[in-house]
């Protein structure tokens, strides 16, 4: 649906009445890494009027931007926008429709973002679907297929995908609460993987969200997040911009504390201050941080391959018929 036009607050459906919730407003634009938006966009797209658009997941670090760039997609198709984010407690009827006990008395249902998004053609982002468990996953395996619907045992409803209706769930590539089932998965396609940004979309996205900030600060955050990068760890642009803005809060402190004399507290000070607060002060230490990491991962791959024989003989080879005694 076109965002400038009007919206109803709810919508009859086999007599019972859907209370719709409200779209989100996103201006923030999607800044480097154009092919991964122009992807999302040829997912979206229809071709002919047997076809129908597909329902990709977007994977990338946290923090990389992955709702960002739906974000952007929705508002190139001038698409009102809805995210849901899906959490290990998210139940099926979270996800479609939940009764309300109004002060009459009486039940009202209240359609979730998805549902609302379905019902008014917009896009819906399910946000970190890798956080639902497989029983929230089933209820929407009709909705994600050619059927495009989904049944709402509570409200004892069939809800039709509008037209226009558009899904892509985003994904974090770290540990998850849940695996995904195949069967979702392989209605989840294609795959469209973020990277971290190369030094120059990196810059450009931190004067994007922070055009107040001094060119120092952004220089050696930008420096700092690109180093991090190439050691494989996963410090985002997301963590550079709250760095950048706990930088600024304490120079600003500073300067109010002691007006008219200067910064008593230096930008590399309230920098690496900043860094530590938002990372950890391991963060102040990369390349510390990446050996502890591999220590960490290696540590994971060893005890993830034990076998009994390795829990009960160690080391040593398990006793051979051979071996004397």
């Amino acid at each position: 649906m076109n965002r400038n036009e009007s919206v109803s607050s709810s919508v009859l459906i086999d007599d019972v009445t859907l209370h719709l919730g409200r779209p989100v407003t996103s201006e923030h634009r999607w800044v480097g890494q154009s092919e991964s938006l122009r992807s999302l966009l040829a997912c979206w797209l229809v071709v002919c009027d047997e076809d129908l658009p597909l329902a990709p997941r977007l994977i990338g670090p946290p923090g990389i931007g992955k709702t960002t760039l739906a974000s952007a997609a929705a508002r190139s198709r001038d698409q009102d926008l809805y995210i849901f984010q899906c959490t290990s407690d998210t139940r099926p009827e979270d996800l479609l429709v939940t009764p309300v006990l109004a002060e009459s008395g009486k039940i009202s249902y209240h359609a979730s973002a998805l549902v609302t998004a379905m019902l008014r053609g917009g896009v819906c982002v399910l946000d970190e679907g890798n956080r639902m468990s497989e029983k929230s996953w089933a209820s929407l395996a009709p909705m994600l297929d050619y059927r495009r619907y989904a049944e709402s045992v509570i409200a004892g409803v069939t809800i039709h995908a509008h037209a226009d209706f558009r899904c892509v769930v985003t994904m974090n590539d770290d540990e998850s609460t849940y695996e995904v089932p195949e069967y979702i998965l392989s209605r989840l396609q294609p795959t469209i993987e973020l990277g971290f940004p190369d030094r120059a979309d990196e810059m450009e996205i931190l004067r994007y969200h922070l055009p107040f900030a001094r060119a120092e600060l952004l220089q050696l955050t930008v420096d700092f997040l690109q180093r991090a990068h190439t050691l494989d760890l996963e410090h985002s642009p997301r963590d550079g911009i709250h760095i950048i803005r706990y930088a600024l809060k304490r120079l600003a402190q500073a300067d109010a504390d002691a007006p008219g004399v200067g910064h008593p507290l230096s930008t590399d000070a309230a920098w690496l201050e900043a860094v530590q607060g938002v990372l950890g002060d391991e963060a102040s230490d990369l390349d510390r941080g990446a050996e502890e990491r591999e220590r960490a991962l290696k540590s994971s791959a060893s005890g993830a391959g034990l076998t009994i024989d390795d829990l009960f003989f160690g080391d040593h080879q398990p006793p051979s018929p051979d071996d004397e005694t």
